[in-house]
């Protein structure tokens, strides 16, 4: 993939200054932390390295450090390929769905002032909500397992708080049998799903309100107020979640597809910005209000950073999380004996093709890999820069 001829990179470093003046006290320490990696990555400030061809010799010029910080669009690849790597040899040989859970836009001011408590409160009230209703006799009696990938962004970069599930197509029975759901569009009903995850959230979301874990202040004001809150609380009981169901996944491979798109990524890719005039940046965003119409839209570049810098999560927060079969105080036991009885009735594990290399760097000239050979700090780089001048 080329490079892409604007990044936010380059946003923040022409622009970075006047939106610390207009939001730095609104900031947290994470976000700033967050801006100040995407500001210094790729940049003499981290220091460098000089390569060379193993094949050819060939010694480019100096290449400078990336910052390699999660919130950061260009140093994503090599985590992103490591980690789907170690997930091949947990993939089930069945078909798998895909289920999303989303809080409604009523909950985002709190999302924006207790990020921790109220994310936490998502993964455990989604992943109750798919534990439970698969293990219910009348459901599909069985124990499943998958993986919870958290996102906050809507495609516009605005607050969109849900989380994406991947669930292997079945599950392990109480007497150790693979259960296949017979449903053709998602292992469970999706009406019944909707009604478990609501009353689960919101009676957590109490639970942290009474116990006063939510910081009611900023954009959260209002739910300060115990009236309002209950009258919000009632009315959002009474009102249809979203959560979807899109259509199943056809193998592991196609799984390991999907997951590559998903994980392991900001709010925006540098390779959807359009244009930035100094002052201005467009780019691609997709309309779901309008049947997914790919729309451009331009924001000012300070409005487009405060976006950007929303979705800085809390320092340390897990944002994929492991489940039933798949946990990791469960993984060890009966992902084998899943693999065992999936082999019994004909479904062999299949190969899947190696991850690509990302941690390698081709020679431009001959194809072969390139090597560090030096390391330069930030204070080198600076002293030979200006015992050249």
């Amino acid at each position: 993939m080329m490079r892409p001829a604007i990044e936010v990179a380059d946003v923040v470093r022409a622009k970075g200054r006047q939106f610390l003046e207009r939001f730095k006290a609104i900031l947290s320490y994470q976000q700033l932390k967050a801006f100040r990696a995407v500001l210094r990555c790729r940049t003499a400030a981290l220091g460098g390295h000089k390569d060379r061809c193993v094949g050819c010799s060939f010694e480019p010029p100096i290449s400078y450090n990336s910052c390699r910080s999660r919130c950061c669009p260009k140093c994503q690849a090599q985590a992103r390929r490591r980690w789907l790597d170690a997930q091949q040899r947990d993939l089930l040989n069945t078909n798998y769905f895909h289920v999303v859970f989303t809080v409604p836009h009523e909950l985002n001011p709190l999302a924006l002032t207790t990020p921790r408590h109220f994310f936490d409160l998502l993964f455990e009230a989604s992943s109750k909500t798919l534990l439970e209703v698969a293990a219910d006799p009348k459901r599909l009696g069985a124990e499943i397992g998958f993986l919870s990938i958290l996102h906050t962004w809507s495609s516009n970069l605005l607050g969109h708080y849900h989380v994406h599930c991947v669930v292997p197509g079945g599950g392990l029975s109480a007497d150790r049998r693979w259960i296949y759901t017979s449903h053709p569009l998602f292992l469970l009903p999706i009406p019944v799903l909707r009604t478990a995850f609501r009353k689960k959230f919101l009676d957590g979301l109490r639970q942290l309100y009474r116990k006063g874990l939510l910081d009611c202040r900023g954009p959260a004001t209002a739910f300060g107020d115990h009236v309002w809150f209950e009258q919000l609380h009632a009315k959002l009981g009474k009102k249809k979640w979203f959560v979807y169901a899109k259509p199943p996944f056809g193998g592991p491979e196609h799984v390991l597809r999907y997951l590559g798109r998903y994980t392991h990524r900001m709010a925006i890719s540098n390779h959807r910005l359009t244009a930035f005039d100094g002052e201005r940046v467009s780019f691609r965003w997709r309309d779901y209000a309008h049947g997914g119409k790919q729309r451009v839209m331009t924001l000012d570049a300070e409005e487009f950073l405060r976006r950007f810098f929303l979705h800085v999560l809390p320092k340390g927060f897990v944002r994929i999380r492991r489940y039933g079969l798949l946990s990791n105080h469960f993984r060890k036991q009966l992902l084998p004996l899943a693999h065992e009885l999936l082999t019994a009735q004909g479904r062999q594990r299949l190969p899947l093709p190696p991850m690509p290399n990302c941690d390698l760097w081709h020679c431009p000239r001959c194809g072969k890999a390139m090597r560090v050979v030096q390391r330069f700090t930030a204070a080198e780089l600076y002293l030979a820069a200006f015992d050249s001048s």
